[in-house]
Formats: C-alpha cells, structure tokens, sequence
C-alpha cells in the first residue's frame, strides 16, 4: 500500500518523536560501551557511528522514508542486528505503507528483550495499517502497560485508526486514553471527532465542548468550537471560531480549513471581508502545506464562489490525487466541468462519484456504526 503525501506528512509527526526516542537509545547504549571499554553486540547499537545509519536517520527526519530505507538496508549487510538501525528501518516500513515488514522486524526487536512503549506504540500502528486489529490491540495494551500517562500514545495510535478508517477501533483506543486522563484536552477533541465520523453526534458535541474547556485560547480549542459549531448547524459561530484562531500567530494548519468551510457553508459573497480572509489563509497553507487535502477542497469550493473556475478545478484535481475516495472532490469536480462547459470530464467526474457512494451505501450495510458524517476535521495533534 502506497501512502499519500497527505498521510506522509501526518505521520512525519509522529516519526520525530519516535526517531527521538531511537537516538536516546544510541546515546545510552554509546556510554554503556564506553564504561565497559568494549562494542558489544545483541542490542547494543552495534552500528554506532556507521554513516549509512547517520545519513538514514538524517532522512527520516526529513520525512524522506524511501531514500532512508536504502541506507538502512546498506548498512544492516555490514552491520547486523541493531536496535537504532532496526527501529528506524522499522518506522520507514511503516511511514511507506511497508506494514509487513515492519511487523517482522518489530517482532525481531522483541524478541532481542526490547521492551518499550515506542516498541508497542510503533508495532500497533504497523498492525492497524496491516489490517491485524486484535495484534494491534494486543501491542497497545502492552504499551499502555508500560506508561499508561503517554499522552502521544493514545493520540499516534489513534490517529493511525483515523488514518486507515478503522473508527470504532480507533475509538476504543481513544477512550482508553481518556479514562487515564481525563483531563486531557487532545484526547476529548479525537474522541469528539471519531464520534463525528461514526454518526454519535450527541456524544461529539459534548468532546467537543469539554476539549474547548480544557484548553481555552488554543488551537485545539478553536478547532473544536468550530466543529461542534459546524455539527450543530451554527455556522455563524464556525465562522467566528475559525476567524479568530487564524488571527492567531502560527495557526494549526487545520484551521484555515475549518475557516473555509464555515465560510462556505454560512453563504457568505465573495466581496465581504471574511471570504477574502478564508481565501487568502487557505492559499497561505496550502503553499505551506499541500499534502492537507481539507485545504485544497475548502479553497475549491470558494474559487467556485468566485467564479475561478480553472484554479477550482486544479485544487480539486489535487485534492483527488491525495484523497481519492473522497466523494465531496467529485461532486465539486461534476459541478466545476459544466461550469467550463466541458461535458465529458463532467460525466468522468459523476461515473466516479456514483461509484464512491455505492462503494459507501455498501459499506454502510456491511459494518454498522462505521459512518462518515459530514465534514470533519483531522485530529490536531497530526
């Protein structure tokens, strides 16, 4: 399974945190040698100093998985079993889509008397994108075992559920996070919105709320408000919340989505100052960060408003590309063609969307509760 730019991008995130993670090990590992005047092999960071291990790590950071992932196979001939080496070969499998062997290789650190939460946490998010949810709540609990206050924990599993559409999974893991802290804001927003996608709209407008009470003057605050707003039928209020949290000075990229679809959704013209405030923080962020395929789509949808119809239809074309079961681009894309008066990518777009909503009609039928409901934002922390 390749993975979009967009899903690249979101899990570069959590990839830091657990590239972090390995290093510390290398650093503790490295002084461990060193007290013991000798190298040492069988977890111990064997590989220490080697420059493809350096350069891989560099590139993983750089969110450049598939250039790091040769570095690591080069340096694994010479080297052999090593924990930094693996670890981060193990989160480049994972950030490509590469579940299969990351799992194996994951496994392998086990068994080498690895025991870690970042261990668990990255071997769940390896079973989930694989398809294997009862071995991916079995690596959670064992994580959860290990530090069951890692708020990343819950908040990286979960949004790897979010990620793959496994909501009611993804649900689970979140209230799990919830009952130990209860008073964290992150976790009440993800659960406000995996209510959202599973249809529970009473139960994510309380999330929603709660988070906003949690972390007032946030970003996560502004994002739920307009949610909850967005969900309740306000949009005026949606208008208001996204307007300001882009006011802010660096605004979490999800709010000039947010904006925009308020804006869109509240009627206002083009020619009053809060549509001219939505396009140009959209255009900001889609510059800064076009792997976010809510952008694109929102911006979209007001270049429509104006009446730009080819700037419409390039945005929709790469939010397609990055979201491609995403009906909402092809319903846009039927009503921009006839708008250029091009019948025939008219036509493809409409083919494509009846067969995303039969794909979804049957989805619907076959598991219960797994829903999409409206528009809905992707968690913050990402």
């Amino acid at each position: 399974m390749k993975l979009t730019e967009r899903t690249q991008r979101i899990f570069r995130a959590r990839v830091l945190a657990l590239v972090v993670f390995a290093a510390l090990c290398m650093s503790t590992s490295a002084g461990a040698q060193n007290r013991r005047g000798g190298g040492g092999r069988g977890g111990d960071s064997s590989g220490q100093g080697d420059p493809d291990i350096q350069l891989g790590i560099d590139l993983t950071r750089q969110g450049k998985f598939a250039e790091a992932i040769r570095h690591f196979l080069a340096a694994q001939a010479r080297v052999g079993d090593d924990f930094v080496l693996d670890f981060n070969l193990s989160l480049c499998y994972v950030a490509t889509g590469q579940f299969k062997p990351a799992i194996a290789l994951l496994n392998h650190v086990r068994a080498g008397g690895r025991d870690a939460t970042e261990i668990e946490n990255l071997l769940a998010q390896a079973y989930i994108g694989d398809g294997q949810q009862d071995r991916a709540f079995e690596a959670f609990q064992s994580a959860v075992r290990i530090s069951p206050k890692d708020e990343k924990l819950y908040l990286y599993i979960a949004d790897a559920c979010m990620q793959s559409g496994n909501f009611d999974a993804g649900l689970k893991i979140v209230e799990t996070g919830v009952n130990r802290l209860p008073k964290s804001a992150p976790l009440h927003l993800d659960r406000g919105l995996f209510f959202v996608q599973l249809d529970r709209v009473d139960d994510a407008q309380r999330d929603l709320v709660e988070a906003a009470k949690l972390a007032p003057g946030s970003d996560i605050a502004y994002i739920a408000t307009a949610q909850a707003d967005l969900l309740s039928g306000d949009v005026s209020g949606a208008v208001q919340a996204g307007r300001e949290g882009i006011r802010k000075p660096h605004p979490h990229f999800m709010l000039p989505a947010l904006f925009g679809e308020a804006v869109v959704r509240a009627g206002i013209d083009p020619q009053q100052p809060e549509f001219s405030e939505a396009v140009s923080a959209l255009e900001k962020s889609t510059a800064e960060r076009g792997g976010y395929s809510s952008a694109q789509l929102a911006l979209a949808k007001l270049y429509l408003l104006e009446n730009r119809i080819e700037d419409a239809i390039a945005r929709l074309n790469i939010a397609g590309q990055l979201e491609p079961d995403n009906p909402a681009v092809y319903s846009n894309l039927v009503i921009a063609y006839r708008k250029r008066g091009d019948a025939a990518h008219a036509q493809e777009a409409a083919a494509m969307l009846a067969r995303l909503n039969a794909l979804q009609a049957q989805k619907i039928a076959d598991a219960k509760g797994d829903t999409k409901a409206g528009y809905a934002a992707r968690t913050p922390h990402q």
